[in-house]
């Protein structure tokens, strides 16, 4: 059976969070249509995994019989994310934009399961994962508008996920998603409310069409 790794970001509870909303509708879909798959669930707001070290970083280069204790428990901490992802035939991750960028917990998430020789470099562990990311954001920084030149959210992921990582990446993107909370955007809700209708269809779409994959 397929295992989907499901990672959220958000510092917001779904009720309030656009990229959890999304994450939901795409999991939910897919366990309709595998429903004795298993779903690794990683909140990395509730439960934080730790930012990256020197002990933790310095032990991903050195042979692991010379670890000392410090770096025998950080090195643990992050071999234990690397095989979730690994084992994942799926990986869904949400990643609002906080200030331009992604949150620190999603950061540092990366940080611990990039690993030169084993997840990166010439032949990725986890190379061809399909991984749909829900990219939400309160504005729109499409290209085309004023602020294309602030998105560092897709393209940021697209290096790391796709080209580092190697795994197959698609963007969801719910935009303008402060529009009905901001009366400067109001006469943008139409145009929000589009893109968070498009957004639940093409997460149940990509979950579906994952999950026929696999059930195949």
């Amino acid at each position: 059976m397929a295992t989907l790794l499901h990672i959220d970001s958000s510092v917001f509870p779904s009720e309030a969070s656009a990229s959890r909303a999304v994450t939901a509708a795409f999991r939910a879909h897919w366990q309709e249509q595998h429903p004795d798959g298993t779903v690794v669930y990683r909140d990395l707001t509730a439960e934080p995994v730790p930012h990256i070290s020197a002990d933790a970083h310095t032990a991903g280069f050195a042979d692991p019989a010379s670890h000392s204790p410090a770096q025998a428990a950080a090195f643990a901490e992050r071999v234990r994310l690397i095989e979730e992802l690994e084992q994942a035939d799926a990986v869904l991750i949400g990643a609002p934009m906080y200030n331009f960028s992604i949150p620190s917990t999603l950061k540092a998430w990366l940080d611990n399961v990039i690993l030169i020789g084993r997840t990166a470099g010439e032949t990725p562990s986890a190379k061809g994962t399909p991984v749909t990311v829900v990219a939400s954001r309160g504005g729109s920084y499409a290209p085309g508008t004023p602020r294309e030149g602030y998105e560092y959210v897709q393209n940021y992921l697209a290096a790391v996920l796709g080209d580092a990582l190697g795994l197959d990446v698609d963007f969801i993107v719910p935009e303008l998603t402060m529009a009905p909370h901001n009366p400067a955007m109001a006469e943008l809700v139409p145009l929000y409310e589009a893109s968070r209708d498009r957004a639940l269809e093409e997460a149940a779409v990509q979950a579906k069409q994952l999950a026929e994959r696999f059930a195949a």
